[in-house]
């Protein structure tokens, strides 16, 4: 295992009665992609900001590079690019003033660090002339992404930096972290699409400011231990009902086109589904299925709770 780049040890953050983060600990390795996956209002933006200097911890300690995010965070601040999660670049700047800006305030130039953004500059060069504000919702995210890459950071603070894109720009996101990672860039990505873990080294399924779970996709969706019953019928708010008030059901949520069971321990499938037919339910179809990372997001947080 490759040293680690972030290290966080029992960190803590309160907004008046609201505890934010509750005693939270991870370790990043350099080159990492790692990934905090959970819902808004999990803590994973106010985790964001600790690590990049921005917001004091009531508690715990944060290392980012072996440096204190508290007591170095002068040091730090050069070594990290910081994506915040509202576009937060200057509107009435161009494209290429925004970068310019950047490069400038970091010490540096667009020239000696071109390469780090190129592959996705290149799809802002059409518009490098244009107003930050008038770009779209991808193109937005791009120019943010090329801000926090011009000084040539060796970890990446991304906070959802997918939210609110088109799916082509989100598959093209990801591809530009890949291409990061391979450079040997450590990145902490938020993001509440829970499809996106798998794209990921390692995730930390967050909620209410704790960890529900630490690990590779794999090794996530083998601790849930359980097969899943996916169901489908010509009623499916009825279905989700009968479902979840059958004693062969110990939980049931909507996923899609199909509702997910986890069924009790020596529950019959077959049983099920008879039992469905007899309350009325027509095309009634339940099968076997491995369980996602939502599945087991869901089933960890019942258990928390």
């Amino acid at each position: 295992m490759n040293m680690a780049t972030v290290e966080i040890d029992g960190i803590v953050k309160r907004f008046g009665t609201v505890e934010a983060l509750r005693g939270v600990s991870l370790s990043v390795s350099r080159g990492e992609l790692f990934g905090l996956i959970g819902p808004d209002g999990a803590g994973k933006s106010t985790l964001l900001r600790v690590l990049a200097t921005l917001l004091p911890a009531d508690g715990g300690k944060a290392r980012v590079e072996g440096m204190d995010v508290e007591k170095e965070y002068r040091q730090i601040r050069p070594r990290v690019g910081y994506m915040p999660a509202r576009f937060s670049l200057y509107p009435d700047l161009t494209v290429e003033e925004n970068l310019q800006l950047f490069a400038t305030v970091f010490h540096a130039t667009v020239e000696e660090n071109y390469a780090l953004v190129r592959e996705i500059y290149e799809h802002l060069l059409p518009f490098k002339k244009r107003r930050a504000a008038a770009l779209s919702g991808g193109m937005k995210q791009k120019l943010a992404l090329c801000c926090a890459l011009i000084h040539a950071p060796s970890v990446l603070f991304l906070d959802e930096p997918t939210t609110g894109v088109d799916p082509v720009s989100r598959e093209e996101f990801w591809r530009v972290l890949g291409a990061l990672k391979r450079r040997g860039i450590t990145i902490l990505v938020s993001t509440p699409y829970m499809d996106e873990a798998r794209l990921c080294d390692r995730v930390a399924l967050v909620r209410a400011g704790r960890f529900l779970d630490t690990g590779t996709p794999t090794e996530i969706v083998e601790r849930h231990g359980r097969m899943i019953w996916a169901a489908r019928g010509h009623d499916m708010p009825a279905l989700l009902a009968d479902l979840r008030a059958h004693p062969f059901v110990e939980s049931c949520f909507a996923f899609g086109d199909w509702h997910h069971a986890t069924p009790s321990p020596g529950a019959s499938l077959a049983r099920l589904r008879e039992a469905m037919e007899a309350l009325g339910h027509r095309e009634v179809e339940i099968r076997e299925t491995p369980p996602c990372i939502e599945d087991c997001f869901i089933r960890f947080a019942s258990c928390q709770a």
